[in-house]
């Protein structure tokens, strides 16, 4: 081979184990910063608002650090009883046409990995009968019985432990539902709605599989936040994405994601029981009473911040997040 051609080879050779091992290095975890920022906008003189901001805090697999929380009001940090989410609350009874907010996080995310690893010294592989009741309960649109717990009771038949149950019904919801935003309906996380319509976003995914494994006595929760995108160094975020966990007693709580995997088949085994480091989490649950109360229903989930004024839903608010790697530019608007 001409020397040329073998200086080429080599120098292609080692950028192609540079990428690699830089992937590999990127999977265990990921740095970022992440702006969550809002304005509500065409307030009236002499209403009285009340403003309810998701918090994002740190967990085993994600360490968050609060860079800046600011806005036109001062922010108060509470939290709800269920699954102690935490909040930051504002209120006024005279406020101008807009109002401003912009908390900046600093957060490092860490690739979650259950199955067939031992589960981290901080994770609790113990349930409380608390605990387990309230992850077997109904949510409003996520049943426990009727078509839901027919679905798991065909799909588990001849499956005798719980980790093979898990299985079996994240198999139906990968191969029996798509990723589809159109039309109506969707991203409600209605379960009566995805069994229709076979199709949705991850909220629907996800809300189908917790039925169908609490059906199956198989304590199962929701948890949202927000997607990175694994081909950019920073840019604005245009929604949110979720995820779910399931208990299996001596394991503890095992990640999955089916909607990624439904995006990136070639990870389907993988996300039945890891979570990779593209997300950042800020809330738990679904039917949240907040802290202080709404005066409004409680909430379907809860990563956008929620509105009420003189006791109304107030939905006039413009959202703006984004995120940036540490150590990149912050993309431009």
């Amino acid at each position: 081979m001409p020397r040329k051609l073998c200086v080429l080879s080599s120098l292609l050779f080692t950028f192609v184990l540079s990428a690699l091992a830089t992937s590999a290095i990127a999977q265990d975890s990921r740095h970022f910063t992440f702006h969550y920022a809002f304005t509500v906008r065409n307030l009236s003189a002499g209403k009285n608002i009340r403003i309810w901001i998701p918090a994002a805090q740190s967990d085993a697999y994600q360490e968050v650090r609060i860079i800046s929380a600011q806005g036109d009001l001062p922010l108060k940090l509470t939290s709800e009883s269920k699954y102690g989410n935490q909040i930051y609350y504002a209120e006024t009874n005279s406020a101008p046409a807009e109002l401003h907010f912009d908390i900046e996080y600093d957060v490092t995310r860490h690739e979650r990995v259950s199955l067939g690893q031992p589960a981290p010294h901080l994770i609790s592989t113990s349930l409380s009968s608390t605990e387990k009741q309230q992850d077997l309960q109904p949510d409003v649109l996520v049943p426990v019985a009727g078509l839901p717990a027919d679905l798991a009771t065909k799909v588990t038949q001849g499956k005798t432990t719980p980790i093979e149950k898990a299985r079996s019904i994240y198999d139906y919801v990968f191969t029996t539902m798509r990723y589809d935003k159109t039309g109506t309906g969707w991203g409600h996380g209605d379960v009566l709605y995805a069994c229709d319509a076979k199709k949705g976003n991850c909220t629907d995914f996800h809300s189908l599989f917790i039925a169908m494994a609490r059906s199956q006595n198989i304590p199962a929760r929701f948890e949202i936040g927000f997607p990175l995108p694994t081909d950019k160094h920073s840019s604005e975020i245009a929604g949110y994405h979720c995820w779910s966990d399931f208990w299996i007693d001596g394991k503890g709580w095992i990640p999955v994601d089916i909607s990624e995997a439904w995006k990136y088949q070639e990870k389907r085994d993988y996300f039945f029981g890891s979570h990779d480091v593209n997300r950042m989490q800020f809330s738990m649950g679904r039917d949240l009473v907040l802290n202080p109360p709404q005066q409004g229903k409680p909430l379907n989930y809860f990563v956008y911040p929620y509105v009420e004024v003189d006791g109304q839903e107030f939905s006039n608010v413009a959202l703006a997040f984004s995120f940036a790697d540490v150590g990149t530019k912050v993309a431009t608007r």
